[in-house]
């Protein structure tokens, strides 16, 4: 084998379609684009969302609603998942940094802790909320609710 006889694999190496290049090549003319219309002239761009000419989806519906600049989004951990993690870690107190840690939340995350599940242990619990029954369910339990 000599670098002069080196070739590509049979079929693997295709030939590039040479469009708009005479009527002779089979490919000139109308250079495979069809007759007339918008899409046969180059720059030729559907808009996001035309439907042809009929009325568009975004323009028959109604706009609905609106995106509160203020709102507040807390991630919710249950009592249950509080009692779940201070019995795997015999842990005293549980706060956003023993959460981050097993994965609940992420490091930016407000927590709101809420009263679903049963709490047994005596804990220091450290939150940026609590519900009622939750802040009731950790004193009940001899705990203490720390508010961040």
């Amino acid at each position: 084998m000599e670098l002069y006889n080196l070739k590509p694999a049979e079929g693997s190496v295709k030939t590039a379609k040479r469009i708009g290049r005479g009527a002779g090549s089979g490919l000139g003319g109308t250079s495979t684009r069809g007759h007339k219309g918008a899409k046969s002239r180059s720059g030729y761009s559907k808009k996001i969302g035309f439907e042809g000419g009929q009325m568009p989806m975004q323009r028959r519906l109604p706009k609905f609603g609106f995106k509160n600049i203020n709102r507040v989004e807390y991630k919710a951990i249950n009592l249950s998942t509080i009692q779940a993690l201070a019995e795997a870690k015999n842990l005293e107190k549980v706060g956003l940094v023993e959460l981050f840690e097993a994965g609940f939340i992420n490091k930016s995350a407000l927590v709101k802790v809420l009263g679903n599940g049963t709490l047994t242990a005596k804990l220091t619990v450290e939150a940026n909320a609590f519900s009622k029954s939750a802040e009731a369910a950790i004193t009940a339990a001899g705990g203490s609710v720390v508010k961040i």
